[in-house]
């Protein structure tokens, strides 16, 4: 069988396999030898599986400890078909690129068109962010919800149709960073918070700008590290 589309069957039989055992969020999965053995496959079918998923935000490979899983929800079908990047250092460079032309502005109209109920929303999600933070617990699902729920304030169609692009970047830069960036991350997730809770729309919009340099500058670095290795 075409090994893709072998690693694509083994995907879904391990996706099964974490939410009926179940593994929860946090727990480790077998090491490769185990899954290969498991599922009757080699051991790239394996790799290829595990690396898909980690694209998705469901697994993280922690260098010398092994693969943990971090979400049970995929982004469904990897709808922009990014899967397929091999150079995940700058495909989150792409993307973060892509997030400067886009966020700045949609945290600047969201900061205008929010209700007092996105308010509160938006607030409430920032202060979990900040605790499964702090509290050394799994923060992606959260910082997803985040950034989708300053998209969806905007109140533009387009924008919100543009919402997997966000939430691609968000899933790729965690998956990469290893909470890198925790004390930046709170503090200008909060700068953005407040900023749209007072209807500021150019403080919206300059939070946003830092929040995401913050990001991009970590990538480079990382990037950079690789390279060297």
């Amino acid at each position: 069988m075409n090994r893709k589309l072998l690693a694509s069957q083994v995907e879904e039989e391990l996706m099964d396999y974490i939410l009926q055992e179940p593994v929860n969020v946090g727990d480790k999965i077998p090491n490769e030898f185990e899954l290969a053995e498991m599922f009757g496959v080699g051991r790239s079918t394996i790799r290829e599986t595990v690396k898909s998923l980690v694209s998705k935000g469901v697994l993280e490979v922690r260098r010398g400890d092994g693969t943990y899983v971090i979400s049970t929800n995929r982004l469904e079908d990897d709808p922009l078909g990014l899967s397929g990047f091999t150079d995940k250092y700058e495909l989150a460079l792409e993307l973060c690129d892509v997030r400067l032309m886009l966020e700045p502005d949609i945290a600047a109209l969201a900061s205008v068109r929010a209700s007092e109920e996105e308010r509160q929303e938006l607030k409430n999600l920032c202060d979990e962010v900040e605790r499964l933070y702090l509290a050394g617990e799994n923060h992606l699902p959260k910082d997803v919800e985040f950034h989708t729920c300053i998209a969806k304030c905007s109140k533009n169609h387009v924008i919100v149709k543009l919402i997997p692009i966000i939430q691609s970047a968000v899933i790729t830069f965690v998956n990469l960073t290893h909470r890198c960036l925790k004390d930046e991350t709170i503090e200008t997730h909060r700068a953005i918070t407040d900023a749209i809770l007072r209807g500021d729309s150019a403080g919206a919009r300059y939070a946003m700008i830092t929040h995401l340099n913050y990001n991009r500058q970590m990538i480079l670095k990382l990037k950079q590290k690789q390279s060297c290795e």
